[in-house]
């Protein structure tokens, strides 16, 4: 495979999303996290001469609808103040509706929330109690 590193996405459907580097042989790393993570997750691999090593963690994926209209987004709420970044440029909150949901559902108090997306309306999903 060219290339010395790669990331990529493994989704529940079987698709493989390459993040960073060249398209190269996705199945045969994927597999060699299939004892240890099931998908969704997030692959790393790095070239060590002939070699190839791989590592993953799990991630959440989610459909955002009505779609945000940004590719990576962070909203915040302290308590009192709701915010919303999308790809780094301050915006109105009400284009993130379905991720603002979707935090104050799962986190009760104070959050920070960030969608990336990964294709059409897919987007990973990050919510942590502040």
């Amino acid at each position: 495979m060219p290339g010395d590193e790669l990331e990529f996405v493994a989704l529940a459907d079987g698709r493989l999303l390459v993040e960073e580097g060249y398209a190269a042989d996705l199945e045969a790393l994927a597999a060699a996290l299939s004892s240890t993570l099931v998908p969704p997750f997030r692959a790393f691999a790095v070239r060590h001469d002939e070699l190839w090593a791989v590592g993953g963690s799990a991630i959440e994926v989610v459909q955002l609808d009505p779609d945000p209209d940004g590719d990576d987004l962070e909203l915040s709420w302290d308590g009192s103040t709701l915010a919303l970044a999308a790809d780094g440029i301050p915006v109105a909150v009400e284009r993130a509706q379905a991720l603002e949901q979707l935090a104050s559902e799962r986190q009760p108090g104070p959050y920070a929330a960030r969608a990336r997306r990964l294709e059409d309306d897919l987007f990973e999903l990050s919510i942590l109690p502040l």
